[in-house]
């Protein structure tokens, strides 16, 4: 028998694979469980591989059929896409949509956002995956990602969804036993906590100053006995008095405000984080793409208003 893979047999793993055994497959599909059983024999039989292990109440992947799952979502999410761009679909938002953020923020802003969409839009089915790095925009693993900075790329499209700075912290302990900087330099003498993260240069804080012609910008080293790739984390260190922090606005805003951190050279600037939706443009019509990105820009906009 040849080797092939057929197109219905696409839609039908996906729907197996979300489902989780055979029984809640069949239900889903209106369809008896020795017929999905059977279905699924038939596919492993062409592909000549195993794709699922089965047991009596669950089942799961095998190696290659987690390669068949991405890449038939991938291939249905290029269908509905397609569909989008003709009209078929009357621009209803559904089909999968693949959503990447990092760690932190995708943990308690994104995700929460994704929970309100899809009661809004329930044909959508959306995967999250947080990642401390944003992957490659050259890659095709995501439809959206979620993420600070514009990107340099041109072949993609960036929407900035909220303004967002990164300013330098400490709590009020660590101050008044080491002193407050007052210029940058002054950050030398004192203990910061690294974040690894991204591409910019580990431990290396830029300060800009100073208006028109005397505007400057000054690179530190920076040093310090506590390093993280986990912002969160860092955050924590911050307020155990361990030593001054640069982190995003909206990660610090409530500590800023109850005063268990305060801000360090306030009259210096940062690099800009703005938050930015990022995706490809071939995407830039797919409905599903624009409703989530509208969604979470409205929601930005109006968590801006609120404060």
């Amino acid at each position: 028998m040849s080797s092939e893979v057929l197109p219905a047999d696409l839609g039908f793993f996906s729907t197996l694979a979300s489902a989780g055994s055979l029984s809640a497959a069949a239900r889903e599909m209106g369809i008896t469980t020795p017929a999905v059983s059977k279905h699924l024999a038939l596919m492993e039989s062409r592909l000549g591989v195993s794709l699922v292990i089965r047991t009596t109440r669950r089942m799961s992947l095998t190696p290659e059929g987690e390669l068949y799952l991405a890449h038939a979502r991938r291939i249905l999410g290029d269908i509905d896409s397609m569909g989008e761009l003709l009209g078929v679909s009357k621009a209803t938002p559904k089909g999968l949509l693949r959503v990447n953020a990092t760690l932190g923020f995708g943990r308690s802003h994104v995700a929460p956002l994704i929970s309100k969409f899809v009661r809004e839009y329930p044909q959508v089915e959306v995967q999250l995956q947080l990642s401390v790095n944003p992957p490659p925009l050259t890659e095709d693993a995501f439809d959206v990602c979620i993420r600070f900075g514009a990107p340099p790329d041109s072949r993609v499209i960036s929407r900035r969804i909220a303004a967002n700075r990164r300013l330098l912290c400490a709590a009020p302990e660590y101050l008044a036993k080491h002193g407050i900087p007052k210029v940058p330099n002054d950050l030398a003498r004192h203990n910061c906590i690294g974040i690894r993260q991204g591409e910019e240069a580990y431990g290396v804080w830029r300060l800009s100053g100073g208006k028109g012609r005397s505007a400057s910008t000054e690179a530190v080293k920076t040093r310090g006995n506590l390093a993280t790739n986990d912002g969160e984390i860092a955050v924590k260190w911050a307020l155990d008095g361990h030593g001054i922090l640069m982190r995003a606005e909206w990660d610090i805003e409530r500590y800023l405000r109850d005063g268990r951190l305060v801000r360090v050279l306030p009259q210096y600037d940062t690099p800009d984080a703005d938050i930015h939706a990022v995706y490809p443009q071939r995407h830039q019509l797919a409905a599903r793409v624009r409703a989530f990105v509208d969604y979470v820009a409205l929601a930005f906009k109006a968590q801006e208003a609120g404060a």
